[in-house]
C-alpha cells in the first residue's frame, strides 16, 4: 500500500467540488474549502478538474484524490473517462486517480484494467475505483484498483433504489471482508458525523463526504426548507 493511501486510514476525506454555474465553482473558493478541511482535520481531499486541483494542491499538504468529469456522447461514463482525462488529473497534482469502474460501457480502446495499468505505469498514480455494486468492487480489484469506492452507488440504473437513503453500508462491509487488505472507502450521501462513524465500523477504510460539508447551497436549503413548513 502506498504511502499516500495509507495516510487515508479512519480519516475524512473532503469532496471540494461545485456545479458548473454555481458560485462556488472557482479554482480559488474551492482551494480556500480545501484548506478549511485540512485545517479541521481531514486527511485527504476529493477534487474534480484539473485547473481545481492545482489550486487545491498549492493550499495543502494532504494527498488528493483527482477526477474529471467529463461527458462523452454515447456513454454513461462520465468519471475519468480516458487516459487523457487521468494524464490531466495527475500532471495537475493528484496522487491517486479516481474513475468509473461500473460495469458500463467506456469510451475509447482502453477498458478499466487497461486504464489502471497505464496509469500505473504511465503516470504512477494509484487508482480509485468508483463502483456501484459488489460485483463491480470485486472486478474493480480483480482488474488492479488501489483503493475500491461505492462512490456510483446509488447513481447507475440498478442501484436508483438506493439513491435517496443513506450510505450502503451493507455493500461497504461486504466488499471489505472480501476484499482486505485493500482498501474500500465509503462515498455517497453520509450526511451526519454519525453515518460517517457507522460507515468505518462497517469496514471502511475512510470516508468521502461532499454535500454535508461543502454544497453551501444544499445545507442552505435543508434549513429553509425545514422553517417553511
Amino acid at each position: 500500500m502506498s504511502a499516500w493511501i495509507e495516510t487515508l486510514r479512519g480519516g475524512l476525506i473532503v469532496s471540494c467540488q461545485a456545479a458548473p454555474g454555481s458560485p462556488l465553482d472557482s479554482p480559488e473558493i474551492l482551494a480556500a474549502m480545501a484548506r478549511c478541511a485540512e485545517i479541521s482535520g481531514a486527511v485527504g481531499i476529493r477534487a474534480n478538474y484539473a485547473r481545481n486541483i492545482r489550486a487545491v494542491a498549492q493550499a495543502v499538504r494532504l494527498p488528493i484524490i483527482g477526477i474529471q468529469k467529463r461527458e462523452v456522447p454515447g456513454f454513461e461514463v462520465y468519471i475519468t473517462p480516458e487516459f487523457e482525462d487521468a494524464r490531466e488529473v495527475a500532471q495537475a497534482g493528484a496522487q491517486i486517480v479516481a474513475l468509473d469502474a461500473t460495469a458500463r460501457p467506456r469510451p475509447g480502446s482502453d477498458d478499466f484494467a487497461a486504464l489502471t495499468q497505464r496509469i500505473h505505469r504511465e503516470l504512477d498514480r494509484r487508482v480509485m475505483a468508483d463502483i456501484a455494486t459488489y460485483e463491480e468492487g470485486i472486478a474493480a480489484a480483480e482488474a488492479g484498483a488501489d483503493i475500491v469506492a461505492t462512490t456510483m452507488n446509488g447513481y447507475t440504473v440498478q442501484t436508483a433504489d438506493r439513491r435517496g437513503r443513506g450510505p450502503d453500508l451493507e455493500l461497504v462491509a461486504r466488499l471489505a471482508d472480501a476484499l482486505k487488505p485493500l482498501p474500500v472507502i465509503c462515498e455517497g450521501r453520509i450526511h451526519t458525523p454519525q453515518q460517517a462513524r457507522a460507515a468505518i465500523e462497517a469496514g471502511a477504510f475512510a470516508v468521502v463526504v461532499g454535500t454535508a460539508i461543502t454544497a453551501t447551497d444544499w445545507i442552505a436549503a435543508q434549513f429553509a426548507q425545514a422553517l417553511s413548513g
